[in-house]
């Protein structure tokens, strides 16, 4: 696992992206984790195993109330560790 600090992320944007490309690049504030770098692939496949674990849990949950589709983006975010709750 890479870990840059922000300033060499920012300094070494190129090199993180492309290290990005075989796997995610974490990068660091003051020694803290700030954020993540990751492939375009990679982010469509999270988004894709989020949006099937929703639709799996909808369907055994056996509700049948209205869909509100900002509660299951908001749902999925919290899953996929998106949202600010799980900052």
């Amino acid at each position: 696992m890479e870990i840059y600090s922000a300033s060499d992320a920012k300094r070494e944007f190129g090199e993180l992206l492309i290290k990005s490309q075989r796997s995610p690049v974490h990068v660091t504030r003051n020694g803290k984790p700030i954020a993540v770098v990751l492939s375009e692939t990679d982010y469509q496949t999270l988004k894709l195993q989020s949006l099937r674990t929703a639709l799996i849990e909808g369907e055994e949950s056996g509700s049948t109330g209205e869909l509100n589709m900002e509660d299951i983006r908001k749902k999925a975010k919290q899953r996929a560790g998106l949202s600010p709750e799980n900052a």
